[in-house]
């Protein structure tokens, strides 16, 4: 049993450190890709290609290119991939590192593809770690330049918010509901106005039918009064 825990621990562990480290590959995957960095350094021109935009749980490719302009030996470099938790908390995605390889034309390509994790959002960020030599030919001796954990920074691809796109489409279908149940309220006050006119209406009927009713009890009573109060004749 501890086995098997040790075992399911360290298959979690190697997952994870999979999923952070990309390793190169020869063709990146065909996406709607952008250029978000296409610069030189001493000795170098780099250049780095991602997907453009995406959602939390979905892929992102990288594709890091690096070309000398001289001779160049780069003793390690590093991309580091940060997306933003909640927008706003730093979190490393992934990275493409590698170490000690003289760069010619023919080489320097490297690219990895990864799953933004879930709450992660906005813009990611970029950042390349460069220990390298240059080495110049100055006349008839050389001259080598090194340069040491230089570093660059740049905004990449876009992730968007679909939890804010939700919040906003339930505010639309809550202020839809909100529009029909003002349009419902103001018709039941239309009815109720024009019910109430109807009540003040069969009110006033009331009142003058029972004016009238009262009238007419009134002179029947006073024509049988008068009746019975008539002098008798006698013959």
């Amino acid at each position: 049993m501890k086995r098997l825990k040790k075992l399911t621990t360290l298959f979690f562990i190697l997952s994870f450190a999979f999923t952070l480290i990309c390793i190169a590959k020869s063709q990146p995957p065909a996406e709607d890709m952008k250029t978000f960095f296409d610069s030189e350094v001493p000795g170098i021109k780099i250049q780095v290609n991602a997907t453009a935009e995406t959602q939390p749980n979905q892929n992102i490719t990288v594709v890091l290119s690096m070309k000398n302009q001289t001779n160049v030996f780069v003793e390690y470099f590093n991309l580091s991939i940060f997306g933003f938790l909640n927008g706003t908390d730093k979190v490393l995605m992934a990275n493409i590192t590698g170490n000690n390889f003289p760069l010619d034309n023919d080489s320097g390509e490297y690219n990895c593809t990864f799953i933004v994790p879930e709450q992660v959002w906005d813009v990611t960020y970029g950042e390349i770690t460069l220990t390298y030599n240059v080495t110049y030919t100055v006349g008839p001796g050389i001259l080598i330049i090194p340069y040491e954990n230089l570093k660059i920074g740049f905004i990449m691809t876009h992730i968007e918010n679909v939890y804010l796109k939700s919040v906003e489409e339930q505010l639309k279908s809550l202020s839809s509901i909100y529009a029909q149940l003002n349009q419902t309220y103001w018709e039941l006050q239309q009815n109720y106005t024009t019910l109430q006119g109807n009540l003040n209406e069969l009110g006033n009927t009331r009142m003058a039918v029972a004016i009238l009713v009262v009238t007419t009890v009134f002179f029947v009573a006073t024509t049988i009064y008068l009746v019975m109060r008539k002098p008798k004749e006698y013959w």
